[in-house]
């Protein structure tokens, strides 16, 4: 070692993806290996390091600093100041600061590593069969941590003190375990219980899972505390079982998702190619929805009449031992009841569940915050973010231009909100629909959370246009100042983040409904997104919704909505088709002269409520017995089809563009009863597709991104996608954010860059 005259002192600064994911041993084993001298230590911020050692072993330093980063660590941005020598004589590990600051870059929850896996199935391993081993790469991060820095004393851990052998590895430079916050085993660590459904202890530890195993072995219903909130597990292949959950959480026909051991029985569920296959081994563990294979071990009552499966693998140590110990495929649903938020702690669950579930494993490691399972979805050739949850929050979206700080209040369903920092929008966990006072109250609590969290306090607040959602009266009652944003800007805007696009581009946001600028509902919507806000390109022909919100519940209502205005009260003598003869006599003429005195039928340009009215007109769905279970028909029928013909279309020559669908509509109409469903649903998304690309031409040469939940349908995106980059379109389309609502809150942060309140 030179003397210590030649020594340098540098303090390095680094934020990014360095706290929970080993990056103070890391950075302590390579001070080590290049004879450094100083500490690491976390910070509200990050991490900062202080290196006193020769200038040139400072440079390879930095170089495997910066080239050697553990699995899941990433530096954003590292600053390097140089100060007068202090004279260390070691280095260290030292205690966490906290100031005012607070890093935009926490890790979510990280399904178990191989190292863990194997340890819990060694009998040999101190670690054998205990459901919460974790180490320095893997284990629950977001859903367990109170505050930042992460240190376990600021999570749901802090009340656990390790063992003499755990502060041993904990001590351990070379061990995995080395400065692990999470690290338990099962004399120090947290420890399952399984409950009666009025609470009662039945058995503990170990007993606690062998027990759990002969109750679902027996086509009991259990509900398992998980990663961030409880799940009801059933015997996926036991109808009556499966039965018996779906009439106890009244869902009676919305797809179960399934939960597997490995990748071997996932491929016996699913056909799966790469991309999904990476998706369902990835630290973040989504429920991934795939092609079910007609010979899947599994119940019918799984997903009734749906050509999809949703699977997802072991995404904690429990998990992993139940499947293991169980050998075959779990339903593994959200732990709530209908219209309510997650349950995550045990009396709520008992509260709450108890009348649903069997019994209840459960244990005493607190969840902070809940997380449903994420969804996932192979949307053209990219995995989509369907529902981001556990896995994906709250990974940061990152652009190149500056934000205020501002707090976005998203939609009203599948509702999520987001915060917007420097060159970064945070987006919360999915909170689901706002029509009951519970999600209501997870939405402000989730708010709350991000302020504190983030130590965040925002200058502006963005909500949606729409006056009645609870979103937005939230947002009118504070105090800063508002920019309100129309819903389809903010899907495009919410594409356009994730890409980090500046405008102009031309997008289109095809969903169920909105409230546009003219304060009708739109949802067939091309706007023109430009610096000052948004043009509306073109739009969907206007029809009427009978009925308002029940026409979204009632395809044959849209249907017939449809037919009248194309035929007028001619409509009415088409009884040979499906959706008037879904209804009676007297509920004909009762409609009849509701549509001619237009109560209650406002007029809508709706791409969704189209689909859902293709559908019943093919006799696919007459009513949804959940959300958009029409549509959803409409694609798995055309699925089966390999024509590739269209419709005709018109496209008006005044601006707005408005697409007369009623020439596709006549030749459906004429084809009923010629042509099979399946080619008619096929010709109708084909036609989906030439209709966006004639209105991609009328615009020249533009950037153009696809957005809304219509753009869920894998058929749609892919035929779509096709099309307009044969016909030389540059398209975006969604990854990380979900192409649904759930994905407006990053779009209205992201206005931010541009608009301000007027």
């Amino acid at each position: 070692m030179s003397a210590l005259i030649e020594r340098k002192l540098l303090h390095i600064h680094i934020q990014g993806f360095v706290q929970g994911t080993g990056f103070r041993p890391f950075v302590f084993r390579l001070a080590c290996n290049h004879a450094q001298y100083g500490w690491v230590a976390n910070c509200s911020a990050g991490v900062e390091i202080a290196i006193e050692g020769e200038p040139e072993r400072q440079q390879h330093f930095i170089d495997d600093l910066k080239n050697q980063l553990p699995p899941y660590a990433q530096i954003k941005s590292l600053q390097i100041d140089e100060g007068p020598p202090a004279h260390f004589q070691s280095f260290q590990i030292k205690t966490s600061t906290v100031n005012d600051t607070s890093s935009l870059f926490v890790l979510p929850d990280i399904a178990p590593c191989p190292s863990c896996l194997s340890e819990i199935e060694n009998p040999n391993s101190r670690y054998y069969r205990y459901p919460f081993t974790s180490c320095c790469f893997c284990g629950p991060r977001y859903s367990i941590m109170a505050s930042q820095p992460y240190d376990r004393q600021r999570t749901s851990l802090a009340h656990f003190p390790l063992c003499p052998q755990c502060q041993t590895e904990y001590r351990a430079p070379n061990n995995r375990r080395f400065h692990a916050q999470t690290i338990a085993c099962p004399s120090c660590g947290p420890q399952l219980a399984l409950l009666s459904s009025d609470g009662q202890r039945l058995a503990d530890a170990s007993q606690a899972l062998e027990a759990t195993i002969k109750q679902l072995q027996a086509g009991k219903i259990v509900a398992i505390k998980a990663v961030g909130g409880f799940q009801l597990l059933v015997d996926a292949s036991n109808s009556a079982a499966i039965h018996r959950l779906r009439e106890r959480k009244k869902r009676p026909k919305k797809p179960l998702a399934l939960l597997t051991q490995d990748l071997g029985s996932a491929e016996q569920l699913g056909f799966i190619d790469a991309s999904e296959r990476q998706a369902l081994c990835s630290p973040s563990t989504p429920i991934v929805l795939l092609r079910r294979r007609g010979d899947a071990p599994v119940a019918d009552l799984v997903a009734p009449d749906n050509s999809l499966l949703g699977v997802m693998l072991p995404a904690s140590p429990l998990h992993h031992l139940l499947c293991r110990a169980f050998n075959a495929p779990l339903v593994a649903t959200s732990g709530n009841r209908q219209n309510e938020t997650i349950c995550i702690d045990d009396q709520q669950a008992l509260d709450k569940l108890g009348d649903i579930a069997d019994c209840f494993l459960t244990h005493n490691r607190p969840i902070l915050r809940p997380l449903d399972d994420s969804i996932v979805r192979l949307l053209g050739d990219k995995i989509t973010v369907l529902r981001r949850a556990r896995g994906y929050t709250p990974l940061p979206i990152t652009i190149s231009r500056p934000l205020p700080d501002a707090l976005a209040t998203g939609s009203y369903f599948k509702n999520t909100v987001a915060i917007a920092r420097d060159r970064h929008i945070i987006v919360s966990q999915h909170h689901g629909d706002l029509n009951a006072a519970e999600t209501q109250q997870q939405f402000a609590d989730s708010i709350a959370d991000l302020r504190q969290f983030y130590r965040f306090e925002p200058t502006l607040i963005c909500h949606d246009l729409h006056p009645d959602y609870s979103s937005s009266q939230f947002a009118r009652r504070q105090t800063q100042a508002k920019l309100p944003l129309q819903h389809h800007h903010a899907h495009i805007l919410a594409c356009m983040a994730e890409h980090d696009l500046a405008p102009p581009v031309l997008g289109f946001a095809w969903d169920g409904a909105g409230l546009g600028s003219d304060h009708g509902i739109w949802g067939g919507e091309v706007l023109t997104v430009t610096h000052q806000g948004f043009h509306r390109y073109a739009h969907l022909r206007r029809f009427p919704l009978m009925g308002g919100d029940q026409a979204a519940k009632e395809p044959k209502r849209l249907a017939l909505g449809l037919l009248h205005a194309m035929l007028g009260d001619d409509a009415f003598l088409r009884t040979d088709l499906a959706p008037l003869s879904a209804f009676t006599e007297s509920q004909l003429s009762l409609l009849k002269q509701i549509l001619n005195k237009r109560i209650n039928c406002p007029q809508t340009s709706s791409m969704g409520r189209l689909f859902d009215a293709v559908a019943s007109l093919l006799d696919l769905c007459q009513e949804n017995e959940f959300e958009g279970q029409a549509a959803m028909r409409l694609e798995q029928a055309a699925s089966n089809s390999t024509v590739t013909t269209s419709y005709p279309f018109e496209l008006s020559a005044h601006k707005p563009i408005e697409i007369d669908w009623r020439p596709m509509m006549r030749q459906i109409i004429r084809e009923l009863g010629e042509q099979n469903p399946e080619d008619i649903a096929a010709r109708f998304h084909n036609t989906l597709a030439d209709i966006a690309v004639a209105i991609a031409q009328t615009a020249g040469q533009i950037k153009l991104v696809l957005s809304g939940g219509c753009f869920q349908n894998a058929l749609l995106i892919d035929g779509t996608i096709k099309k307009l980059k044969k016909a030389g379109f540059q398209t975006y389309t969604h990854e990380k954010i979900p192409p649904n609502d759930g994905g407006l809150a990053v779009g209205q942060a992201y206005a931010t860059a541009w608009l301000r309140p007027a």
